[in-house]
């Protein structure tokens, strides 16, 4: 510290009882552990202030005598740090903004609260940025980082944390090297907090006294714009209240509601859909885990006093997708959930969760789905607002009246809502309620309940069975393949030293992730999911990392994504083109990376077909599928989701000789999806004659053939073409045989079961960071192992892995309850 600032301190601290207000900020988490932001404003000033059994939904100030000082600790609703600003709810962005003026006229410090096992990826950064924009660009200056630790961490332990990531690094450099360690554990322990306040002081101190500014001007305005929502909140509710009443003089005049109620369920991905039927139901009738759960749409029953209930579940749609985002098997199952309770359902239940904004791309999502039925479907819907804890103390009123994406949703549906609060499970009296206004809805509809279209209903059946047939089909092709190029390649042996992968897709597919957990190191680097956040990177060119696994050095080319339903730029041709300069003499295989969450286009088949065209006809024989987000397909079969997607799904696959792979994309990898997907590439390189792809086609020297007619020379290139050319013949012959009579389709075992972070699109982050090193060591050493044996006996064994491989995985992560 200067001199100047020596005396600054020295002044600021003479006074009797010094005065210190502190602001404590930071974010929530998906998953993992708390921050304890509330429980350290309460170890700061040492009495219970704040409250730590329900979520800070308003910023709240505490003051207390405490060690000589007069302290005023400022508590503010947290943040998701998965997400962009715009994703945080109106109200809460102006509770932050209010938080600097509950301690006029400034705080000293803002304590940038995060759990100590906590790390920030790249991604939170981002998330840090745009929210430290509600207040003051100065507002660094004057943060210090709080790390929250069980006893016995202390800074030394803190500090080895920091030292290994580097975006942790980033954000205390930004704090000034500023930061504390307050054990939670040990709240009896005074002199953590005193040493807080001497880093405080010393910090004021060097910003030359000064506080945080606060412009009391907008101080005023948030007061004035928090009144008239609370105004226009009271307004809507008296409104719902006096139609309650009318509606209710309807059925106690004799309109008589009947006994058996029929509830559908729609919404976005983790909206709390499945718990909501739950809470519905007073049961466990729907299936709740840490992954997408609800792949089709599910229907159960139950009993609530004089009533009884058939509740449907329908599968989710990302928050933020389009409606031409979204895959044609869940477009379709969504349709089919009015199909599920003949004649038609009473109420549709639109299930927004209240854990997150309803943005522009919430709002445009939602418009989008319900336009998969009939435009009168909005008579009969009423708008489900789940977790309601996340309320706090606001009403949901004023939660609309702060959002114009919830007003415009009061007014296509009448202004019909419920709130239920999940972590609620045995209040009846909230289950009881939302029946009533269903009863009332009922009652001044015409239309007793949504009637179905029969015909519509013959062709969802229809094409379910059709999907069903097609999906057993490529099953059956290919196992007979397998067969055959087990037959044709059996005792061949081939030595593998290196494997070359190049992997290509389109933006937001996940090559970045599936490059990592190839190579079982955070090494590519990953594009934030959102598409809000307007900072995002794109990778422009190429990116080539690597590993070495036992004998077997493997590379892998990532190549520049492009946007979804565009054609490829000129730029990126020639970036593909590079790929293969890149890992001379060139790959042994490309991997088509398809994301299984999203719909695949006709414009994604184009731009596939465009980027590869350069390559000639040869190049598919080097191709293979990657199907990222296998934990979407949750129970499904990967040759379900091919056989529902559409024609162009179904061509790449076929294309690519019915070589294709599932991998998850978050969390950790596991080693047998791995092995799994290098088993394959060695059989394609072992069919391919151990040639990998080159860009001038020149694979080998000549071979004489023993019964030379005049003398006649055909080049290893000819002789391996002329015998490829004869067993692709054979494999297309077995893919288009007659049908044999089949049994009735019958699901098999379960695909994937794995977790899904919300992201809500495209990459989405690891919540493990350095604790999952020995589990990704281990699981590396054990792939190592397996390629020692099966790259020096190569034998071809089966394709069959292409199908396999859905039921192979079993994933440890744990990850958010679609719930939570």
């Amino acid at each position: 510290m200067s001199p100047a600032s020596h005396r600054q301190f020295a002044k600021w601290h003479s006074h009797d009882s010094p005065e210190l207000r502190i602001v404590l900020i930071g974010g929530r988490e998906l998953t993992g552990h708390p921050s304890n932001k509330s429980l350290s404003g309460n170890i700061i000033l040492g009495q219970n202030v704040f409250d730590t059994t329900r979520r800070s939904a308003q910023s709240v100030a505490g003051q207390q005598e405490v060690h000589g000082r007069r302290v005023t600790v400022v508590d503010t609703p947290g943040w998701w740090w998965h997400y962009p600003l715009e994703n945080t709810p109106k109200l809460d962005q102006i509770e932050i903004q209010n938080s600097v003026h509950l301690c006029p006229p400034g705080p000293h410090a803002f304590l940038l609260v995060i759990h100590h096992r906590f790390f920030l990826p790249q991604i939170f950064i981002s998330s840090l940025k745009e929210h430290l924009k509600l207040f003051h660009k100065d507002v660094l200056n004057h943060t210090i980082m709080l790390f929250t630790a069980q006893y016995p961490w202390n800074e030394k332990n803190v500090e080895t944390t920091i030292s290994e990531w580097s975006e942790m690094q980033w954000i205390l450099e930004q704090c000034g090297n500023r930061k504390h360690v307050l054990r939670v554990s040990n709240r009896e322990d005074s002199s953590q907090v005193e040493e807080l306040f001497e880093k405080i002081e010393a910090m004021v101190a060097a910003n030359g006294g000064r506080h945080y500014p606060i412009d009391r001007a907008h101080g005023n305005a948030l007061r004035e714009e928090m009144k008239a929502i609370s105004d226009r909140a009271s307004k809507r509710f008296d409104e719902v209240q006096t139609q309650r009443r009318k509606l209710r003089a309807l059925i106690e005049g004799g309109k008589t509601p009947p006994a058996h109620l029929r509830l559908v369920m729609v919404g976005a991905q983790w909206s709390a859909k499945s718990s909501a039927g739950n809470t519905i139901l007073r049961k466990k009738a729907f299936a709740v885990h840490h992954r997408r759960t609800t792949m089709s749409c599910e229907i159960n029953h139950g009993i609530l006093g004089e009533r009884t209930l058939a509740v449907v579940d329908s599968p989710g749609w990302f928050y933020n997708h389009t409606l031409q985002d979204t895959s044609e098997t869940d477009k379709h199952e969504i349709e089919n959930s009015v199909y599920m309770c003949t004649p038609g359902p009473h109420a549709v239940l639109l299930v927004v969760g209240l854990a997150a904004a309803f943005n522009t791309s919430y709002h445009r999502a939602v418009q989008e789905h319900m336009s998969l039925f009939r435009d009168d479907v909005w008579k009969h819907t009423i708008v489900l607002f789940t977790r309601g804890d996340w309320l706090g103390v606001k009403t949901v009123e004023e939660r609309i009246e702060s959002e114009e994406g919830l007003q415009w949703l009061m007014k296509k549906c009448g202004n019909r809502y419920h709130v239920l609060d999940n972590m609620k499970h045995n209040d009846e009296m909230q289950v009881q309620d939302l029946l009533e206004k269903i009863e009332e809805m009922w009652a001044g509809n015409e239309d007793p309940d949504y009637k179905v279209d029969p015909d519509r209903e013959a062709q969802l059946e229809a094409r379910k069975e059709a999907e069903g047939k097609l999906a057993e089909r490529i099953r059956k092709t290919i196992e007979r393949q397998s067969r055959i190029l087990g037959k044709l390649f059996e005792g061949e042996r081939l030595t593998i030293t290196d494997l070359r992968i190049v992997l290509l897709g389109r933006e937001e597919s996940g090559k970045s992730m599936a490059g990592n957990n190839i190579l079982f190191e955070e090494i590519f680097e990953r594009v934030w999911v959102k598409k809000e956040f307007q900072e995002r990177r794109r990778t422009g060119k190429c990116v080539k990392h690597g590993g070495y696994f036992g004998r077997i050095n493997v590379a892998v080319v990532e190549t520049p994504g492009w946007p979804a339903d565009t054609m490829a730029p000129v730029w990126l041709k020639e970036e593909v083109l590079h790929s293969v300069s890149m890992c001379a003499p060139g790959p042994h295989v490309f991997l088509l990376v398809v994301p299984i969450s999203k719909a695949f286009t006709e414009e994604d088949h184009k731009a596939l077909v465009e980027l590869l065209m350069p390559f000639g006809e040869r190049v598919w024989r080097h191709c293979m599928v990657l199907f990222t987000w296998g934990d979407w397909l949750n129970d499904r079969l990967i040759e379900e989701h091919i056989a529902g997607e559409g024609k162009s799904l179904q061509w790449l696959v076929e294309k690519c000789g019915y070589r294709y792979h599932v991998l998850n994309c978050h969390g950790l990898s596991n080693h047998l999806l791995i092995e799994e997907l290098f088993r394959k590439i060695i059989d394609m390189i072992t069919r391919n004659k151990g040639q990998c792809f080159t860009a001038d086609g020149k694979q080998g020297k000549k071979h004489k053939l023993p019964w030379r007619s005049r003398q006649s020379v055909l080049t290893e290139e000819e002789w391996n073409r002329r015998e490829q050319e004869l067993i692709d013949r054979m494999l297309r012959a077995v893919a288009n045989e007659p049908e044999e009579p089949t049994q009735p389709f019958v699901k098999r075992g379960a695909s994937l079961d794995g977790v899904f972070i919300p992201s809500m699109s495209g990459d989405a982050p690891s919540e493990f960071g350095k604790l999952s090193d020995l589990w990704r060591e281990a699981s590396r050493a054990k792939v190592s192992d397996w390629l020692k044996t099966r790259a020096g006996n190569s034998d071809i064994t089966s394709g069959i892995g292409s199908m396999s491989a859905s039921a192979s995985h079993v994933d440890e992560s744990p990850l958010p309850d679609e719930n939570d």
